[in-house]
């Protein structure tokens, strides 16, 4: 358990040093049947700078934590990346995409934490 939350924890500085934003933990762990036990979801204001959080995070986690994602899915358009790390699922969004799917809602039995955004 401790290395999720070690790697979770290297994702947050890899979104918070390319300034990603609204960073909210979903703990999925109590909730049967899920995909993961934790979702990690923030958002940039542009796909270049997904493109750089995503980056961020990857090397976060490799250094960090020595993790790399299995897949990384959504690059190409960059406005809802997904990223598989087996128990933590990183989604970086769009704000407009963000706010259309709403994962947070969707999930709203998971235990939600909000990571204050570093200015």
């Amino acid at each position: 358990m401790n290395e999720t939350k070690e790697l979770i924890e290297k994702i947050t500085e890899g979104i918070q040093e390319k300034k990603g934003k609204n960073i909210v933990i979903a703990d999925l762990t109590k909730i049967g049947d899920t995909i993961c036990k934790y979702f990690v979801i923030c958002q940039g204001n542009s796909p270049s700078q997904i493109g750089a959080i995503v980056d961020s995070i990857k090397e976060h986690a490799r250094k960090g934590a020595s993790v790399k994602p299995i897949t990384i899915d959504g690059l190409k358009n960059a406005e809802w990346v997904a990223m598989d790390y087996i128990d933590v699922l990183v989604h970086v969004f769009l704000p407009d995409v963000r706010e259309f799917y709403n994962l947070e809602h969707l999930w709203a039995d998971a235990k939600l934490t909000t990571i204050p955004d570093i200015d």
